[in-house]
């Protein structure tokens, strides 16, 4: 199959590097921090034979710029609105980690989306569940505004995810490491529209409308597994599914999720 790249422009004036495979209803990949569409496009792939699969660097990574002067999710969800635009003007949406609580919002916000898939959106679903300090944003915002990547990504790590921090270390000595800081601009717009330091929007994702399946993985962590099972308990009518020996890694791994979305997005 044939791949096709464009560049379109979101309302802001940001130029979005879009990526459009396959065949069939539309539907649009959303990846969460650290990634781009690189990330979702093996799971892209095996979508392919049955969608026309959607894939696009969030602003301010890789081939998409960022015109704002400052974050905001609004920007992020005109971003999305200009996907679906682009597309046709509807489209089933798929959001990974940062990327699930994104198309959650778009859908909360009245976007033309007609059915939502999520895999693990980070929302802090209990009061009691340990969270980052709401600074974190502020202190990332001025770490990316100073140039400091590498600082970004280990208070993203560490704050935000819960990397212990010897084993940030040992992934600053990994090859990995330079993809990670290169994304390091993109990380206040992860935690703004994640906001782990509250909990979850319960009334407004009960105002939800259109059909959502929430997926977790059975070896994920228990705060991600418990946020996916409060998005399945509060949209009315969604679907709660648990992968089998799957975590938070699960892009890496597409084939059986691509085998859930195919029958969700049918």
């Amino acid at each position: 199959m044939t791949e096709k790249t464009e560049n379109i422009t979101s309302k802001d004036g940001t130029t979005l590097a879009v990526d459009t495979i396959g065949q069939g209803a539309p539907v649009i990949l959303v990846g969460g921090a650290f990634n781009d569409r690189s990330t979702v496009a093996g799971l892209g792939a095996e979508l392919a034979p049955a969608f026309t699969v959607v894939t696009y660097d969030r602003r301010g990574r890789v081939g998409s710029d960022d015109k704002s002067d400052d974050y905001r999710v609004a920007n992020e969800v005109d971003d999305l609105a200009a996907v679906i635009e682009h597309v046709g003007g509807r489209a089933s949406v798929f959001g990974h980690s940062s990327g699930a609580v994104l198309v959650l919002e778009g859908a909360m916000r009245g976007l033309p989306i007609d059915r939502v898939a999520v895999y693990e959106p980070p929302y802090c679903a209990d009061e009691n569940q340990p969270r980052p300090a709401a600074d974190i944003y502020d202190r990332l915002k001025a770490l990316v505004a100073a140039g400091d990547r590498d600082g970004a990504v280990e208070l993203f790590l560490h704050e935000a995810v819960g990397v212990p921090t010897e084993a940030i270390a040992g992934m600053k000595a990994g090859q990995e490491w330079a993809f990670l800081a290169d994304k390091a601009p993109s990380l206040p717009y992860d935690v703004l529209v994640s906001a782990p330091w509250q909990v979850m929007p319960f009334d407004r994702l009960a105002g939800i409308g259109v059909p959502v399946l929430a997926v977790y993985g059975d070896q994920t962590a228990p705060n991600l597994a418990e946020g996916t099972k409060a998005v399945a308990a509060t949209v009315p009518g969604a679907e709660l599914l648990v992968m089998p020996g799957e975590d938070h890694a699960v892009l890496q791994r597409p084939a059986a999720l691509a085998q859930i979305l195919t029958k969700f997005f049918g």
